[in-house]
């Protein structure tokens, strides 16, 4: 296994994958041609049928293939939602370019590195955000700019070149970053189609169904586990900016939404807005969680609001593709804290340090085989090696796995809180806590102590009025003494990354 993989012509083999058709844009082509005229996109006031959206990604190729990129380029994507967006991922897949997405937050040098470690050649961006992009990378607009892709789809003619192949690299999706520098998983068409139809099997995605979609597009849950599988299938796929709660709660009552993918922290917004119990939201059929562990107490008040509302619960990271275990609706009862079982092209068991697998019942780290896996890190062999031993990958996640097969993630590895050479999960501690009526929001870290190792600290965002006393008692009454907060510490809000994600690292870096 190495840290870089090249996207050559592969000859003979590369023309048998092109007549399978096995490619990110080959699922679209597939399902322009069964429903031509079913629309399959709407942003803001535009609206794309299938056989529209598949014509411009083949325009859109062959205008990327005319600035001169050639089969393998890496073209980085820095650009907030829109049909502009997909199009342009689309685009690079059947012209056979690496897409890079890259969080739209990100500036600086944290920036400048995805770009210039991913040597990307060219950003596709939007207007707005072109200051912050590097002065020595070039940029093409993405829309509302003069010449911007979207633009030029009209004057272009469709792309007639080669075709990737099943095995070329489709994307670079860089890890969130929570623990160390971010790392370029190299996605394979081949490795994410196995995921689109693990997806559209574990998830019941339908033609019938229709999706919102209000997470960034350039991470890869919203990307690969809903949009790209439901064009798959054909369904009818509405974009937005973002998740606005009033938004979201509109299209649901106007019927153009009944499908909704969320991390834990939207979910707990919406159900901590003001109009959450008044609107009208039974239309709302499917609902889905994932990208951080979603709090019993919140799940359960989901439910209790929303008693017809099937959940669904993903897990998985970006380098599997990144679906790796569901839970499904008929599941959730008595194990509302598990992530499920894995997906269709997912082998997963639970393992100690020296990588030999633990009874059921017994904390380890979750590893991985599947066809949906990533080839490794760009560029990184060091870090590639470490990730995939002894024929697995090892994922950081430690979980425990019953005598059915379920999942139920612990915690990361590196969360875990040492407490007098006592371990204590900090999901546990969280859980107990989110049954109080007045914490919004919490996350439990380890900061370090001259007495304890690790000192057992909850940061809260709070609902009303609550003081450090009040909780470290309530947490004390549900959980062992040893694993109740030492301490409380009060913010306006949580640090997270675009998936909806708390990022510890931080919290541990600020308070310590």
């Amino acid at each position: 296994m190495t840290g870089h993989s090249t996207t050559d012509v592969r000859g003979d083999s590369a023309a048998r994958d092109g007549v399978r058709g096995d490619t990110v844009d080959g699922m679209l082509r597939r399902s322009a041609r069964r429903t031509p005229d079913r629309t399959a996109l709407r942003y803001a006031d535009r609206s794309w049928t299938y056989a529209q959206l598949d014509d411009a990604v083949s325009r859109a190729a062959r205008a990327l293939r005319d600035l001169g990129l050639d089969r393998g380029d890496r073209v980085g994507a820095y650009g907030h939602n829109s049909d502009a967006y997909l199009i342009g991922f689309l685009g690079c897949a059947r012209a056979g370019l690496v897409h890079v997405p890259v969080n739209h937050n990100l500036t600086g040098a944290d920036l400048a590195y995805i770009v210039r470690q991913s040597g990307s050649s060219l950003v596709l961006t939007d207007p707005d955000l072109r200051h912050h992009l590097p002065d020595w990378v070039a940029t093409l607009a993405l829309r509302d700019a003069e010449g911007a892709l979207l633009d030029r789809l009209a004057g272009t003619p469709a792309y007639d070149g080669p075709e990737p192949g099943a095995e070329d690299l489709a994307q670079l999706l860089y890890t969130s970053g929570t623990t160390a520098d971010p790392k370029g998983a190299m996605m394979t068409h081949r490795a994410l189609v196995h995921e689109y139809v693990s997806a559209i099997h574990a998830l019941d995605l339908s033609a019938a169904d229709r999706p919102v979609h209000s997470l960034p597009l350039y991470h890869s849950a919203q990307m690969h586990v809903f949009l790209l599988p439901y064009l798959a299938v054909g369904a009818e796929n509405t974009v937005v900016d973002g998740p606005d709660p009033r938004q979201l709660f509109d299209l649901v009552e106007a019927g153009r939404a009944d499908s909704l993918f969320a991390p834990p922290t939207v979910w707990i917004a919406l159900s901590n807005h003001p109009e959450f119990a008044s609107r009208d939201l039974g239309a709302l059929r499917k609902a889905y969680y994932g990208a951080s562990i979603m709090p019993v107490p919140v799940l359960e008040r989901l439910r209790g609001r929303l008693p017809d509302l099937a959940f669904y619960n993903c897990f998985g990271q970006s380098e599997i593709g990144p679906l790796a275990t569901v839970l499904g609706p008929e599941e959730h009862t008595g194990r509302l804290d598990s992530c499920g079982r894995p997906v269709l092209f997912v082998e997963a068991r639970v393992v100690d340090e020296q990588g030999k697998e633990v009874p059921d019942g017994t904390a380890g780290e979750v590893v991985y085989r599947s066809p949906q896996l990533c080839e490794g890190y760009w560029d990184k062999p060091a870090e590639t090696e470490e990730a995939f031993r002894a024929g697995w990958f090892h994922s950081g996640d430690l979980a425990v796995r019953d005598a059915e097969g379920y999942f139920t993630v612990v915690d990361r590895v590196k969360d875990v809180i040492n407490s007098g050479g006592v371990l204590v999960a900090s999901r546990q501690v969280e859980d107990a806590l989110y049954t109080h009526p007045r914490v919004a929001e919490v996350a439990v870290v380890g900061l370090p102590h001259e007495r304890w190792i690790e000192a057992v600290t909850a940061v809260v965002v709070r609902r009303g009025e609550v003081d450090e006393a009040e909780l470290i008692a309530h947490a004390r009454e549900l959980l062992a003494a040893f694993k109740a907060p030492k301490s409380v510490v009060f913010v306006d809000e949580l640090p997270r990354n675009a998936s909806g994600k708390i990022l510890k690292r931080e919290l541990r870096d600020r308070l310590s």
